[in-house]
């Protein structure tokens, strides 16, 4: 792994100090170190093997590798791991899972089933993404643990695009804000320091929250450790060149962004269908490729009336996974950070162009013009294919964002967030549930609302906790105490009991002062093209105070007003303005100056704020890293912003943030985080419940 680490690292390094200033850094070495860590650890153990496979890997692991490299490296069966007895023919069986006692369990009763059947394997267990004392010791305990050699895949952030990398854990925000288990924040650590071992030292590191405090001392303490002379192999020796900073910021710092529904195509997707590491499940006629169509004419039509099938048609058929990526689909990039109400005009836009293509071709009569389209037909082609995948998941989702319920939601969100007539959104949210609305929207409106109104009236919650109970069952009954109970402490009454712990009160959410001072709401937005002037426009009028925080470390002017101004119109006219430069010039990213400026708003916000500049232990020569001084010099390159969510992230953030890189030169931001999430999603974890898993995601 280090070896691999050497060579990579230094050719990534290279790619971008010699890239133009605009490169994003090259994320793709750490997926090879994943393939690489994977097949070293199966090459570990010689000859035929049997791999047992935790299902929750299923879909981290195929956005990595593949069937195909798995079975050159020896892997001859594959199982999910899964209670009852294991059917293994070759002598060595590998399991692959988390270090969960549910999965321990399991393994040490195949093999005790074995023993009892006279059956002889030899027993490699690898624990992602590290060993586990715990693990021993039920081993130990269940009388296995001779029989098995206990090692680990050290699997870490996997890229999703160009400029996200996630460590595709589902479970992070429930095993730190309910379950109080911080290996999270361990495993956060070693994750972060590889990036600095490819990119060399975080600078600087900023962050807000309790738990983004820890994640930052362990990684300063971790760069204190480092020996003066570290190897040839990373750069944790010397401050990096390549990125000016790393912001953490902790889930709880901003819990209303998720809690809201995500209005970007993608988060959208992610509301309505769900999206799991990358992947959705689709209909077969939309996803498989339609027949070959006879001659331009027929391909123009079918461009602008695809998908033929209705789509009440398509939601009805079998479905089938399709990866989700801007990297195979560009149209996707142009489509998944936009308003949802802006994606109809751009699908119509390209639909144009493509018949405009379709047409020239048809025109073409000497062998050049023939030859010259005939190698732009492979591209027409993907780009149709997309263009009618999109159009049919357009399709899809206009008839779920015409529901009742849908609309209902959104309006006592907006209503909420306004502050306007709030004793009549609560009233609202009783009688959805009286409807029997999804009790994930129901949950998620109550705990929106208890947090921006800082708590809902003692007796007003109760009647409404005990109508949730009665209409869907005394099985929420934990997951309504866990909403409730410290560090989560995200539905709460007012006024407080007089019993309630001060870790509780300290968790009140100062929400009217911040709806000020960071311009949290656009009154009365102008048409959605003036909109798309600010991070709001993700949300239709509200921006997301993660980003917001992020904007006061990195774009400090944008807090304030708009970077792109009325003078800044789209180039388009704003219909994709997500996806444009304003036609003004773009301002000259700042040096990253800490929480400077927004002292007094950040500290307002429950959790710890951190500003550190790293420093090395002087070597011999007498290096370290440069004063604070020499960071607020403005850089003369671009530099790469890590931004890292520890407790997840939603695509809904992910494409305000990419429109704040958009408004600066000189600066580009590399999003990080344990996983990607939806407020339906947290709800799930929270509940214990967790989306069904499909074990075709991926492998």
């Amino acid at each position: 792994m280090a070896a691999a680490s050497s060579s990579q690292s230094e050719a990534a390094v290279s790619k971008v100090d010699h890239g133009s200033s605009d490169e994003l850094l090259d994320v793709s070495v750490l997926k090879e170190l994943a393939r690489k860590a994977l097949v070293d650890a199966l090459n570990s153990v010689n000859g035929a093997k049997t791999l047992v496979l935790d299902p929750t890997l299923a879909g981290p692991l195929g956005l990595v590798t593949e069937v195909a490299l798995l079975k050159h490296h020896g892997v001859d069966k594959m199982f999910w791991l899964e209670s009852g007895p294991l059917s293994a023919t070759s002598t060595n069986v590998v399991y692959l899972c988390r270090p969960l006692i549910k999965w321990i369990k399991i393994i040490a009763d195949q093999i005790k089933r074995h023993a009892r059947e006279s059956q002889k394997h030899t027993y490699t267990l690898l624990l992602v993404p590290r060993t586990s004392t715990l693990v021993t010791r039920i081993l130990e305990e269940e009388g296995v643990l001779g029989d098995v050699t206990i090692s680990s895949y050290n699997l870490q952030f996997i890229p999703l695009a160009e400029d996200v990398i996630s460590l595709e854990n589902d479970n992070a925000f429930k095993e730190i804000w309910v379950d109080g288990d911080e290996t999270v924040i361990y495993d956060a650590m070693q994750a972060l320091v590889t990036l600095e071992k490819l990119y060399g030292l975080f600078p600087r590191i900023v962050g807000k929250g309790d738990y983004a405090a820890r994640l930052a001392r362990l990684l300063s303490r971790n760069a204190h450790q480092t020996p003066s002379s570290a190897p040839s192999d990373n750069l944790l020796g010397a401050p990096s060149d390549t990125i000016d900073s790393l912001i953490i910021l902790d889930r709880r710092v901003d819990m209303i962004s998720p809690l809201l529904t995500q209005l970007t195509y993608e988060g959208l997707i992610d509301e309505l269908i769900g999206i799991k590491n990358s992947h959705v499940e689709l209909p077969v006629s939309l996803v498989s490729p339609p027949q070959p169509t006879q001659g331009p004419t027929q391909g123009e039509a079918s461009t602008s009336s695809a998908p033929a099938p209705s789509a009440i048609a398509i939601t009805k058929e079998k479905k089938r996974k399709h990866h989700l990526t801007a990297a195979t689909d560009l149209l996707l990039s142009e489509l998944q950070d936009l308003n949802f109400s802006s994606v109809g005009k751009k699908l119509n836009q390209v639909a144009r162009r493509l018949d405009e293509d379709y047409k020239l071709i048809k025109q073409a009569d000497t062998p050049a013009q023939l030859r010259g389209f005939v190698g732009r037909l492979g591209g027409l082609q993907s780009e149709h294919q997309s263009l009618r995948l999109h159009t049919g998941l357009s399709e899809m989702l206009v008839p779920m964002t015409r529901t009742e319920e849908f609309n209902r939601s959104l309006e006592i969100q907006q209503n909420i967030l306004a502050l306007y007539d709030t004793n009549a959104q609560i009233t609202a949210i009783e009688d959805m549930i009286a409807q029997g609305a999804d009790m994930r929207t129901v949950l998620r409106l109550l705990c929106l609302a208890s947090i921006v109104l800082g708590g809902i009236k003692a007796k007003s919650l109760e009647n409404i906790k005990r109508e949730i109970l009665q209409t869907y069952g005394y099985n929420y009954l934990p997951l309504l105490l866990s909403l409730a109970a410290p560090p989560l402490a995200v539905l709460l009454p007012t006024p407080l009991p007089p019993n309630v712990p001060s870790a509780v009160a300290d968790t009140k959410y100062p929400y009217s002062s911040l709806r000020k001072s960071l311009r949290l709401l656009i009154e009365d937005p102008d048409p959605l093209e003036e909109l798309e002037n600010d991070i709001s426009y993700v949300y239709s009028g509200f921006a997301p105070i993660s980003v917001r925080l992020v904007q006061c470390v990195a774009q400090k002017g944008g807090v304030l007003s708009n970077p792109a101004t009325d003078k800044g119109k789209k180039v388009t006219g704003g219909e994709d303005g997500s996806k444009r430069v304003p036609s003004t010039p773009i301002v000259q990213a700042h040096p990253i100056l800490g929480w400077k400026g927004f002292e007094d708003v950040v500290a307002s916000i429950p959790g710890e704020t951190v500003d550190i500049v790293q420093k090395l232990p002087s070597g011999a020569d007498g290096s370290a890293l440069p004063p604070v001084s020499t960071l607020m010099l403005p850089r003369e390159r671009a530099t790469t912003t890590v931004v890292f969510f520890l407790g997840g992230v939603t695509y809904t953030e992910i494409a305000a943030l990419r429109w704040v890189a958009r408004q600066n030169k000189g600066r580009k931001f590399l999003i990080a985080t344990t996983g990607i999430i939806s407020g339906n999603s947290m709800i799930d974890s929270i509940a214990g419940v967790g989306s069904t898993i499909t074990k075709e995601a991926g492998l």
